[in-house]
């Protein structure tokens, strides 16, 4: 039997994240090897990553050994992931979907609402920093990159008060317990695709599609196809502060899909939120739905120039199909 060679960044947590995904495809009876592969937001850790061109570049390493047969499949973190279209590449599998929500660790146990004013909390992401200040707790936000081990130092050692980072990386790394606060979605709400994994293959690779398959998850896969196309309709990437969460609820006639968004200026000074309900089935569109109503109301302003109140067609961020 050929070993499958999944690619994988050299992180910790991305080397853990695959060796998850390995083990249950070992564990359906395949043979697996790691091979790790060398990202420019890894080997670059002091530039913002929306100057590197957002969490994209994490991703185009990882698809360059795929073309290029260096590797079968490839795991990523599916936040990371472009919502544009590659038609070399398709998402075979979006795992079982661990913690959506951030994580709060801070200095001597404290809560968001106990850090006092002044207080600095690091973070590299717009979205985050947009709903920390929105909060209106007179914090000092500080701009920070790095692994998880990285980020900890800085409050460990004193040069920050707080950190916030996604509750998944914790949970995967067994380190959750380190978390003094895990934020409620109301005051912050994740990324689009905040802690799903995605199992990219070659999109003329059908063998290896079909061995990944049972590794996707039917409820994790419409809350993030909801997600994520809420963003591409948005037009907005990662250096808009854009947040988002799905989740499957009992409704009146059986399980629907609740999704909740936020639109955000940079700043924080102004927000937007708005929700919808739906069909599970129509998980797309309901995100663009959804974007559409935000849009209505406002939130390309919020955005900056450059976001058209009307978008253009948008390409399924899971399947690559363009739907309207």
């Amino acid at each position: 039997m050929t070993a499958l060679r999944l690619g994988t960044r050299r992180s910790a947590l991305a080397t853990t994240q695959s060796s998850w995904v390995a083990d249950r495809l070992r564990a359906l009876g395949h043979e697996v090897e790691l091979v790790e592969v060398s990202t420019e937001g890894d080997r670059d850790q002091a530039t913002p990553l929306a100057q590197l061109g957002g969490t994209g570049v994490f991703v185009s390493a990882l698809r360059a050994a795929l073309a290029e047969g260096r590797v079968d499949l490839a795991v990523h973190s599916l936040k990371d992931l472009p919502t544009a279209a590659d038609p070399s590449v398709v998402v075979a599998a979006v795992p079982v979907r661990e913690d959506p929500r951030d994580a709060l660790v801070a200095r001597d146990g404290l809560t968001l609402g106990e850090l006092p004013a002044g207080a600095r909390v690091g973070t590299g992401s717009p979205r985050r920093r947009a709903q920390l200040a929105a909060l209106g707790l007179g914090l000092e936000v500080a701009d920070l990159r790095g692994n998880v081990d990285t980020r900890l130092a800085h409050v460990a050692e004193g040069r920050l008060d707080a950190v916030v980072l996604a509750a998944a990386g914790l949970r995967r790394l067994g380190r959750v317990d380190e978390a003094t606060e895990l934020l409620d979605p109301l005051q912050m709400l994740p990324a689009p695709g905040q802690g799903a994994l995605a199992v990219e293959v070659r999109s003329d690779d059908a063998a290896t599609a079909a061995v990944v398959a049972p590794l996707d998850d039917a409820d994790s896969r419409a809350c993030t196809t909801a997600e994520r196309t809420l963003l591409a309709e948005l037009e907005a990437g990662c250096s808009a502060p854009v947040g988002a969460l799905a989740e499957v609820v009992e409704g009146m006639e059986g399980p629907e899909l609740s999704l909740r968004a936020v639109v955000a200026t940079v700043d924080g000074t102004a927000d937007l939120r708005r929700s919808l309900v739906g069909a599970v089935e129509d998980a797309a569109d309901l995100g663009r739905r959804l974007a559409r109503l935000l849009l209505d109301d406002g939130a390309a302003d919020l955005m900056g120039p450059g976001h058209a109140a009307e978008p253009p067609p948008s390409p399924d961020p899971v399947s690559g199909a363009t739907a309207r």
